[in-house]
């Protein structure tokens, strides 16, 4: 779940640059700030690599390796294990959505 939250961080260090500035602007906040924040612009590839690595960790630890745990165990309901690929899925695509706004903003404003 650790590799999961850190690439939503990731995710949003992508967005700071230019998502957070459109969105302030569309409130009605402005100013010279919020010009700073599109100077983190030349970090965004960083920001979406460390997303994918994370995002990628949190893919094999719920699919890729599957445990044989007694039952009892931390880890071995069923259930807990479709809830956290629930939230996986969930939370992918929010980022996603997140993470692809520079391209479809110009359709919304």
């Amino acid at each position: 779940m650790g590799a999961l939250i850190a690439g939503v961080l990731a995710a949003l260090g992508a967005a700071v640059c230019c998502t957070v500035p459109l969105l302030l602007a569309k409130l009605g906040l402005s100013g010279a700030w919020t010009a700073r924040l599109t100077a983190l612009a030349p970090m965004r590839p960083f920001w979406l690599a460390a997303t994918a690595v994370f995002f990628g960790i949190a893919f094999l630890r719920l699919y890729w390796r599957q445990e044989v745990r007694e039952p009892g165990q931390v880890g071995s309901d069923p259930v807990v294990k479709r809830q956290q690929r629930a939230v996986f899925w969930a939370l992918g695509t929010i980022v996603l959505l997140l993470v692809a706004f520079p391209w479809y903003a110009p359709l919304l404003f």
